[in-house]
């Protein structure tokens, strides 16, 4: 029986706390560093590595939190979300997002469909659209074909599959998949709009209008931005959209649009980059092909999600390592720094996943809970973080954890030598430089030079960002979170914290407003 009890009531997490504290300086340094980066890694999918080795753990912690992880019964849990259970209690809901790129245990029926084969059939539809496009049997009035996607979305909708496109779009380009360059409208802000469409040429551009309800106020805005601008254009908007949406949506039947592919209520927005919502736009831009690599490193990074031993489950181990972080070490933040230009919005969409799905204060049952939960996630790509907040994490007051992301090999295959070595290793230098520096320090009389270290840091290391690397480092962090909202006992698959601004701002809008709602109203002209 699957037991869903807080926290702070489990034996194992009286034994985290008291756990003795690894001086991380320590065991970096020397020969014990090096015996450390050796044995404290683990294999993810995709070639992938999770190396664990700067973070303030030892054998007698990893011990204490395989505990934890039989005691919140991680495992049963997992087991329980992929087979079907309403997990979503807040919204009374399935989370099926793992079944959009595989099947890992039972059938799982939902309103009277097998959701496995429903995520299949949208996606070969989405293939069979995507390739018409592109051999030109679905083009313009003109009868030319289509060179640009647009995604018309916000929050799930845009920041993951932005940050999956600009992943692999130098990849795709040195690999002949490119098809179609990919823009991305989110913000309300008119400017938003506006900058997308002088940056393209509507006449040979197909827009993907992304919204669930097919009510999202800020996604139906900027859609009459985009027809005002192609009627204008003398075209019309019904041969240059199409929607991904629900089926129960008014937008899905709609004779508006070339074109509509399914989504459902059992996959958040921020967990949806592998279904329709990603499928289209990334299938268009790169082919449906690059799309099926990208699900499958997905699909076997979740399986390994299943494996019960804690030393051979890279998400969970990640997890956990983060719950004694912020529970026991009282990190408040996490810094997510992609040696990759590649990955350069992959931190935004990690900050809407992780902050939207274990940023609450009640459990699941909608008690207050008396412990931290989620951390604050922030990160930019290296080496340009170096140059900006590093400041503070090396010789600020707070300690932030890190996650480091780093590949051996660039996605251009080529490159130049300067100085006795290439781009590429200057890049891979200041990641391993990074982190001995954070773990280890330096001591100096000049207190203004002086670097405690003790700042703990991890690393997923490949060989090269292509489509199943991406596919698997997406449900790594996917399931960490997962993960970590069954230990805080948490409901991580609901985010009613962003409804309260939404109902404000329709009463603005509606001139319903008093007190300070009015005053401020009035500074903006509203």
């Amino acid at each position: 029986m699957t037991n869903w009890k807080n926290l702070d009531t489990l034996d194992s997490y009286e034994e985290m706390k008291h756990a003795e504290r690894v001086n991380l300086a320590e065991v970096m340094s020397g020969e014990n560093g090096a015996k450390r980066v050796q044995a404290y890694s683990v294999l993810m999918a995709a070639g992938l590595t999770y190396n664990y080795a700067a973070k303030q753990v030892d054998e007698n912690v990893l011990s204490v939190l395989s505990k934890l992880a039989d005691e919140a019964q991680l495992t049963e849990k997992y087991k329980a979300l992929y087979n079907g259970e309403v997990i979503n209690t807040g919204e009374k809901r399935l989370v099926l997002h793992q079944l959009t790129r595989g099947q890992l245990g039972d059938t799982v029926v939902a309103d009277g469909v097998d959701k496995r084969a429903f995520y299949v059939e949208q996606q070969e539809k989405i293939a069979e659209f995507a390739k018409k496009v592109h051999t030109g049997e679905i083009a313009n009035a003109a009868g030319e074909k289509f060179t640009t996607v647009v995604q018309i979305g916000i929050g799930g909708s845009d920041l993951g599959p932005r940050a999956m496109y600009l992943a692999l779009e130098n990849w795709a380009k040195k690999h002949d998949t490119f098809k179609m360059e990919a823009k991305f409208i989110s913000n309300v802000d008119p400017d938003d709009a506006a900058a997308v469409l002088n940056s393209i040429d509507v006449a040979h551009s197909i827009f993907v209008l992304v919204s669930k309800s097919g009510t999202t106020l800020e996604t139906l805005t900027n859609e009459s931005f985009v027809k005002d601008a192609l009627k204008k254009a003398g075209l019309d908007a019904s041969r240059h959209m199409i929607a991904v949406t629900s089926e129960t949506s008014p937008l899905a039947k709609s004779e508006d649009y070339l074109a509509a592919f399914f989504m459902d209520d059992y996959i958040g927005g921020r967990f949806s980059s592998t279904s329709a919502v990603g499928g289209a736009v990334l299938s268009l831009a790169f082919g449906p092909d690059v799309f099926a690599q990208f699900l499958e490193g997905a699909a076997e990074e979740d399986r390994l999600s299943m494996k019960e031993d804690l030393l051979e489950n890279p998400a969970m181990l990640d997890a956990l390592i983060g719950v004694y972080e912020r529970n026991v070490l009282g990190y408040p933040a996490t810094a997510v720094l992609p040696y990759s230009q590649a990955l350069s919005r992959f931190p935004a969409h990690l900050q809407q996943l992780d902050m939207e799905s274990n940023g609450k204060s009640v459990n699941r049952f909608g008690e207050p809970v008396s412990y931290p939960t989620g951390p604050v996630i922030f990160g930019e790509p290296g080496t340009n973080g170096q140059h900006s907040f590093y400041q503070l994490l090396h010789q600020g007051t707070d300690i932030v954890p890190l996650q480091f992301v780093g590949f051996k090999n660039s996605q251009i295959g080529t490159d130049v030598v300067i100085e006795d070595s290439t781009s590429q290793q200057k890049l891979c230098a200041n990641v391993v430089a990074q982190i001995v520096a954070f773990a280890c320090g330096k001591a100096d009389e000049n207190k203004n030079k002086n670097f405690e270290g003790g700042r703990p840091s991890s690393m997923i290391i490949g060989e090269q960002l292509d489509p199943k690397a991406l596919g698997a480092l997406l449900a790594h962090f996917e399931n960490k979170i997962m993960f970590q909202g069954f230990v805080w006992n948490v409901n991580s698959f609901d985010q009613e914290g962003v409804q309260l601004g939404k109902v404000l701002a329709k009463r603005v809008l509606a001139h319903e407003t008093d007190g300070a709602l009015k005053a401020f109203s009035d500074l903006l002209n509203i």
